[in-house]
């Protein structure tokens, strides 16, 4: 069974989830330094945008992961407690992200 401390908000992640996360997020950084070199080097602005474009693209690919075990983990759990409360965070969490 996952463990979700979410009473500290905090939450301890598999190794599977940390490695996974965290080259999805290497890679964002990758990318991100690559936009900031193509300022550096006055390159086109509309190569810059597509390179942008696929770091937004990115960025939301680890929100769905994370957003997704979140969901698995935290909020079933607290919901299998009683905790009910965890269904308006989730609610207030997709408010937020769909902005």
């Amino acid at each position: 069974m996952r463990e979700c401390d979410c009473s500290k908000k905090r939450k301890d992640r598999s190794p599977e989830e940390y490695k996974s996360l965290i080259n999805r997020l290497n890679r964002i950084s990758g990318q991100i330094n690559g936009i900031k070199k193509m300022v550096e080097e006055s390159a086109y602005c509309t190569d810059i945008l597509i390179q942008v474009s696929a770091v937004n693209s990115a960025l939301n690919s680890f929100n769905k992961a994370l957003l997704s075990e979140h969901i698995r983990t935290c909020v079933a759990d607290n919901i299998r407690e009683g905790d009910d409360e965890i269904v308006e965070e989730l609610v207030e969490t997709l408010r937020k992200l769909m902005k």
